[in-house]
């Protein structure tokens, strides 16, 4: 892949509709990669006629264009663009004036050492088999947050129904290790006899630093 060039699904202005700085005016940028495929995406990220590319210049001005104080990188995986984004914000950073926010899967350590002297904040997902499909180790997460807890850093937990025991356990050992806030997202939509309070609870017995959060954005029906 051309290292000078990056390819984009959208930009776009809009609130943060996740974690601790839910309702905040945020620039999203969506990449068009991701190296994993959890069963309960809704992101349409992936590269179609849609996508345009950017050279550094190019995305430079079209970030700026834009009103809002915070940058926020998603996807897809937006690490998988590391090689860009660090020669990218390099040149750029202090003249965008902007904060960054990176929005990951937490599997790409080697992305995040990359580009961390860039980024102010980041949103690390710990992914768990019973709502992704998929089983990720926490080492992988353990190796991502040696990295991350340099700047910022919180887990976010997408989660439903059928989260067991262990993965709170597990979660919880990580958060503790590395100091973070773990912020309990439901799974949208959720069943009618789902009650997230409850996983809640089971959280907070283990680990005060937590928080439920739905997604604001899809309660107010807005990207």
């Amino acid at each position: 892949m051309d290292n000078t060039k990056i390819k984009i699904k959208e930009i776009f202005t809009s609130i943060q509709g996740e974690g601790p700085y839910i309702g905040e005016k945020h620039l999203f940028v969506r990449t068009t990669r991701c190296n994993l495929s959890c069963k309960y995406c809704d992101t349409d990220f992936k590269c179609d006629k849609d996508s345009k590319e950017y050279n550094y210049d190019e995305f430079y001005e079209e970030l700026k264009s834009h009103d809002a104080n915070t940058v926020s990188f998603t996807g897809g995986e937006p690490l998988l663009e590391a090689d860009f984004l660090c020669e990218f914000l390099r040149r750029y950073k202090n003249r965008l004036n902007k904060k960054i926010y990176l929005e990951t899967n937490g599997t790409y350590p080697e992305g995040l050492e990359k580009i961390i002297d860039y980024v102010d904040i980041i949103s690390m997902d710990i992914k768990l088999k019973s709502a992704t499909g998929q089983d990720y180790s926490p080492i992988t997460f353990g190796d991502f947050l040696d990295i991350a807890r340099k700047k910022e850093v919180f887990a976010k937990i997408i989660f439903d129904e059928n989260i067991s025991d262990d993965e709170i356990n597990k979660s919880v050992n990580l958060a503790k290790k590395y100091g973070i806030l773990l912020v309990l997202q439901p799974k949208m939509p959720m069943d009618s006899d789902f009650c997230p309070y409850e996983i809640f609870e089971k959280f907070y017995e283990k680990y005060k630093n937590v928080r439920l959060i739905a997604q604001m954005h899809k309660f107010l029906d807005i990207r």
